[in-house]
């Protein structure tokens, strides 16, 4: 079983930063994919950036240039910079981990798992 502990909850004023980080237990040796999705009351998770294992980055139009993603491969923890915050960023941020596992035949299965939110708060 996969956990993952996720840290920087926090409240800033619009035009702060905020830093989150969200380390897998140890027992992980490989984690693909690493991301972060926001989610408002009543409503679905949506992708805000993510990195691969190899440290190739994709994010949503609405943080390209605030928000930075990067990874320690060897500590199996992901951050997120946020600067320039802007109220319609308050959520609750989610973690998530792809890991890979093979199967009895050689194929590779992806298991997804979640971290428990942390609250990023920007008041305007």
């Amino acid at each position: 079983q996969v956990q993952l502990e996720e840290s920087g909850e926090g409240w800033v004023q619009a035009g702060g930063s905020l830093r989150l980080s969200c380390a897998a237990s140890a027992t992980i040796f490989r984690i693909n994919t690493m991301a972060w999705y926001p989610q408002d009351p009543g409503k679905q998770r949506e992708l805000v950036a993510e990195i691969t294992r190899g440290g190739r980055t994709n994010y949503a139009d609405s943080v390209k240039g605030r928000f930075t993603i990067s990874r320690d491969n060897a500590k199996n923890t992901v951050f997120l910079q946020m600067t320039s915050l802007k109220s319609e960023d308050t959520s609750v941020y989610y973690c998530k981990a792809e890991v890979p596992v093979r199967s009895a035949i050689g194929t590779y299965n992806f298991h997804y798992y979640w971290g428990q939110g942390t609250q990023v708060t920007v008041s305007s």
